[in-house]
């Protein structure tokens, strides 16, 4: 019973203030998206550009 005598004895301190900003919030996104095409080639497409590297 003395413990609530004493918590509740002690004056509660402090106060909260909520301001808002002077200046205004600045938010940098850095996105970087990166996107990969991957293909496959019919036997007769590999073949053909492996006997012609040039043609692409």
């Amino acid at each position: 019973m003395k413990k609530w005598v004493l918590v509740l004895g002690v004056p509660i301190g402090g106060c909260v203030n909520v301001a808002a900003p002077d200046k205004p919030i600045v938010i940098n996104l850095n996105i970087n998206i990166t996107q990969q095409v991957v293909y496959r080639l019919d036997s007769q497409a590999k073949d053909l550009i492996q006997q012609k590297p040039g043609i692409f």
